[in-house]
């Protein structure tokens, strides 16, 4: 394959797809724009990412880094300028997600598809409120019905972008958060004596 760009400026080519991709661009759309196999416009993007950490002799940290994002490559801003970033943009308006809805999300990104009936069986609330919420920030999306007609949900591409990571396999496992088997047993013992009041 002949490299569509001249190589003294692939990096600069490269940079220039990425600050104007709307989404995270995979590693086989910039070979293709750049007439580049695929392994080498991964170790372009490796060596980009790379250069903005300052990792690269003579360069410095940028306000920017490249990370992989949901399947592809994104430009973000550094994450130790979060705050300053955040004010910036929200300009002091809160826009965090409630505790209801970082619980509602988390439910649907480890049990995915899930529907809104289970979500709201594992909280123990109703739920309607928070998934239209999610739905409407663009953080989970309908996946298809059950054989009762219930819609199950699953996450979006751009979840993964608002956590920064890859893919599912990357969210932290739950194991270490859940309690061990005689918290369960003294938890069930509690219920069978509530049960028989």
């Amino acid at each position: 394959m002949v490299s569509a760009v001249a190589a003294p400026q692939l990096r600069s080519a490269a940079e220039a797809i990425l600050i104007v991709a709307d989404e995270p661009v995979t590693t086989a759309a910039m070979a293709e724009a750049l007439g580049l196999q695929d392994s080498a416009a991964d170790q372009l993007l490796e060596e980009l990412a790379a250069e903005y950490r300052g990792e690269d002799s003579g360069s410095r940290p940028r306000g920017f880094v490249l990370r992989r994002a949901a399947g592809g490559w994104r430009l973000a801003s550094a994450p130790e300028h979060a705050d300053l970033v955040e004010a910036f943009v929200i300009g002091g308006a809160t826009a965090r997600l409630s505790q209801a809805a970082l619980e509602t999300l988390a439910v649907i990104a480890y049990r995915q598809p899930v529907t809104r009936g289970r979500v709201a069986a594992i909280r123990g609330v109703n739920v309607d409120g928070v998934v239209r919420t999610l739905h409407a920030r663009g953080l989970i999306e309908e996946t298809g019905t059950e054989p009762s007609g219930a819609i199950l949900y699953r996450t979006t591409a751009e979840f993964l972008e608002y956590l920064g990571i890859d893919s599912l396999e990357d969210l932290p496992p739950l194991a270490p958060y859940l309690p061990g088997p005689e918290a369960l047993g003294d938890l069930h013992e509690e219920l069978t004596d509530r049960s028989m009041r």
